[in-house]
């Protein structure tokens, strides 16, 4: 590291009044990156009793206030005077009615930036007022109906995770909103008011699973997702078991037992090479050749005109190529220990991991060597291992990686804390119109999959120009790269270049030079060859800001740092699917699309903003980082935690669990489920709701509670438990949000439309008529939000983009019978 540069954040002052994870996690996030934070509980402390509140407020001053009395309430607005963020989750307009009222503190410093995250959106006329934990969130956003193509065909729903995704999707949108405002604020002297509501937020996480696409060719559809079809066409039960459940699974995209009878998940699908390297490394590749596997040269034909019905690298297998890979694959794994197919597979380049559980995975050599899991010394807990950063930059990230313990402080100290900190010079508050934080930002694309597309199609929506660079020939199946590049790709214009041909690399050369962000998803080995590291950039745009994403890599190189990887290993190898599945021998996918992928792409947004920012004040040109690795420890933040004498990792887990415990968990009403989260300290509250009286003295209050419920309608009970301010929710799902809150396409984000909305593109460059949730998460009151074009055919701005930088139509006619460029994969948008 040797540099050691300053800290992004270093003389930001946050005021976090956040309690239970959305809030305080932004927080963390921010102090990590070098902010000073002081942290306000109430006076009897925090209101989740956890010690996740160790990691959460690690690199805090914290004190308590009580914001119902005068005192307390000018001891805040001291605070906040000094402060250039403040941080608050409560329901829309608590902190208002309180005193704290964040449009007119704005009004006498306009340089504020203040960030709310309700439950609900503000403007969710239905909702807003609803007590909004994290399982009322998730079951009224669909996250536990039809979870996962697994869980529909085992008979699952609803589903209970105890993972956060609404908080960990909310401080990841949160956190990068207060970063694109910091840096705007840098040339405009203006802060702003942002609301991102978690329902909103977890919403934009599941993006890749709320598309609608209309006439989807059969082509892209799993044997589980057929298997789907043929029952429910046939009015058959969905009763698959686990173990029926893996012969359904792709090859070279599911779990295998290893000779130590620990388990394996391979990710090999829809690159051209690694499904091929897989084979070969495990001696199969001749033998599929020599039994008749097709190979496909141009899987972007429709598969009408295909010699064979399947090829290597193309996803998903038809059922006998899928049965009989699987089989030989599930011989030779038995062969070596889960370990050694891990170094085979990382070495060897292409993707799989061993699965591990929470701790084991706070422990891994890797993990503690890469500070992805770093040593906190807390003041209650003693010598902790707590989640690593989230996103750094590579010249400062050693000082990230012992971060100090939360620190009580009196107010006065707090004051005098926020005094001695020097913040940045700004300019005199601009009087133009509302811009976008990125207005006048370029962007060169050079990702792939979902997790580095997202993050560049997420700086689109705040007026980033985003040229998305692919190459000539695609290194993927077209189920990699148009069907996710639907929702990635939204608001970039696409060119085709060769890299590797010289006349390609010129042209690579002249867009690089006019940028001021290039974001590659790829691990170190892989950016020299590409002349992509840092010694080749610089020589091409001194003054770019380079921003790259991986799958295992940390603030310091560990043993795996190199190797490929998907959302999906993380998930395997930080305990995700351990706890989902239920155990080391049941492990299951967590069933959404793109889990870690959407939050690894707003670190990597985060990680730009924050190298804009220190850019613009300090003129240094730091290189951005972030993991998919990273953001796994994120989202299992209630639990990614060890100490000595911890109290077991038994969090919820499996196919069976309804909940977190005896009352709060899933309840049978007369003709739905319920999610019901409230606990034996809120009996009185209970007593008094129609239906419930008696529940204070029942012997056992779970048990009555589960027999009144059952008396009454799923609405009834959630209107009437709503309106006693217990918290409740029906489960919904992503269809029935999809038919209720979608619109024809308006060319506007969302912001406007509550918690939920959806835009229908009738007109879809595609062919196809498209529904898919609009970028309306991040909602501030000033900045411009862009509601985002649908994605263009790839290559489709080739011609138009290099007219930009010079080259005449001739010109550009030359360079694609060269092939260093080209302007189109295949025929159809969504090869049939």
């Amino acid at each position: 590291m040797g540099k050691n540069k300053q800290l992004p954040f270093n003389g930001v002052k946050v005021i976090d009044f956040g309690q239970y994870i959305a809030g305080p996690a932004v927080a963390m996030i921010l102090a990590d990156l070098g902010a000073t934070v002081i942290h306000v509980d109430p006076p009897g402390g925090p209101l989740w009793d956890s010690p996740a509140n160790a990691v959460l407020n690690r690199n805090k001053y914290c004190l308590r206030i009580d914001l119902k009395a005068d005192k307390g309430l000018e001891e805040a607005r001291s605070l906040i005077g000094r402060a250039d963020i403040v941080i608050e989750n409560f329901r829309p307009g608590v902190l208002t009615r309180l005193g704290l009222d964040f449009a007119k503190l704005r009004e006498e410093r306009p340089q504020l930036i203040t960030l709310s995250m309700p439950g609900f959106a503000s403007n969710d006329q239905l909702r807003r007022e609803w007590r909004a934990f994290e399982p009322i969130i998730a079951s009224a956003s669909g996250v536990f109906s039809d979870m996962g193509q697994n869980r529909v065909l085992m008979g699952i729903n609803p589903s209970f995770s105890p993972l956060p995704l609404a908080s960990a999707y909310g401080a990841m949108l949160a956190v990068s909103a207060v970063a694109l405002a910091l840096q705007a604020r840098q040339h405009t002297g203006v802060g702003d008011e942002i609301e991102v509501p978690l329902a909103s937020a977890v919403m934009e996480g599941l993006s890749y699973n709320s598309i609608h696409i209309e006439n989807y060719p059969e082509r892209y559809k799993t044997l589980r997702e057929k298997e789907i079809e043929r029952r429910r066409s046939n009015d058959l039960p969905m009763d698959l078991s686990y173990e029926a459940l893996q012969e359904y699974l792709d090859p070279f995209y599911r779990t295998y037992e290893c000779a130590d009878g620990r388990k394996f998940y391979a990710v090999c699908p829809s690159h051209r090479s690694h499904a091929r390297r897989c084979l070969q490394a495990m001696g199969l590749y001749d033998e599929m050749l020599a039994a008749g596997l097709p190979r496909i040269d141009d899987p972007y034909l429709p598969i009408s005109e295909w010699e064979g019905d399947a090829s290597l690298g193309v996803y998903p297998l038809p059922e006998h190529w899928a049965k009989r890979i699987s089989a030989r694959m599930k011989e030779v794994f038995r062969t070596k220990t889960a370990a050694e197919w891990e170094r085979i597979f990382g070495e060897g380049g292409f993707p799989g991991a061993a699965h591990r559980t929470t701790q084991e995975w706070l422990h891994d050599d890797h993990a503690n060597a890469a500070g992805l899991v770093v040593d906190v010394d807390d003041r209650e807990y003693g010598a902790m291992k707590q989640p690593g950063p989230v996103s750094w930059l590579e010249d400062c990230a050693e000082s990230m990686l012992s971060p100090k313990s939360r620190c009580p402080v009196t107010f006065e100290h707090a004051l005098g804390i926020l005094d001695e900190q020097q913040g940045a010079e700004l300019p005199p508050p601009s009087k133009t119109g509302a811009q976008g934080w990125l207005d006048g930002v370029r962007v060169l694309d050079l990702t792939n999959v979902i997790a580095g597309p997202h993050s560049t199609s997420f700086l689109g929506r705040f007026g980033a120009d985003v040229i998305k660079l692919d190459p000539v020939a695609p290194n993927y199946d077209p189920w990699n790269t148009v069907v996710f590049g639907m929702s990635s790709a939204r608001g970039k214009r696409s060119v085709l270049v060769d890299l590797n041909h010289p006349d390609g690399r010129e042209v690579f050369n002249r867009v690089a030079r006019s940028v001021d962000v290039i974001v590659m998803n790829a691990p170190d080995r892989q950016l020299a060859p590409l002349g992509l590291d840092e010694a080749s950039l610089r020589s091409v745009n001194p003054g770019v800001i380079f921003c790259q994403l991986d799958c295992f890599g940390g603030p310091r190189r560990g043993p795996r740092t190199d190797y490929l990887g998907y959302d999906d290993l993380i998930q395997a190898c930080t305990g995700i699917m351990v706890r989902f599945g239920g155990g080391m021998q049941t492990p299951e996918e967590h069933a959404h699309v793109g889990t870690i992928d959407v939050m690894c792409g707003f670190a990597a947004a985060l990680g730009v903003a924050a190298a804009l920012y220190r850019k613009a004040r300090t003129g240094e040109v730091g290189r951005a980082r972030t993991s998919l690795a990273a953001l796994g420890n994120l989202v299992q933040i209630p639990f990614a935690y060890d100490y000595a004498n911890r109290r077991p990792f038994d969090e919820p887990s499996g196919r069976d669990v309804r909940g977190s415990g005896a009352m709060s968990r899933f309840f049978r009403a007369a003709d739905n489920w319920i999610y019901v989260d409230t606990s034996e300290s809120e009996l009185d509250k209970l007593d008094r709701v129609d239906g419930l009286n008696g529940i204070a003295v029942a012997e056992d209050p779970a048990a009555f509670l589960a027999c009144a419920l059952d008396t009454a309608s799923a609405e009834t009970w959630q209107t009437r438990l709503q309106a006693a301010n217990i918290a409740a929710a029906v489960p919904d799902n992503i269809v029935n949000l999809r038919r209720h809150y979608s619109r024809p396409c308006d060319d506007r984000s969302g912001i406007d439309n509550g918690s939920y909305s959806f835009s229908v593109y009738a007109d879809h460059p595609s062919g196809r008529c498209v529904t898919q949730l609009d970028p309306f998460a991040i909602r501030p009151r000033h900045a411009r939000i862009r509601a985002l074009p649908p994605a263009e055919k790839f290559g489709a701005s080739t011609h138009a983009v290099l007219r930009e930088f010079g080259y005449s139509d001739a010109e550009i006619e030359m360079l694609v019978a060269r092939h260093a460029v080209g302007d189109s994969w295949s025929e159809e948008y969504l090869p049939s």
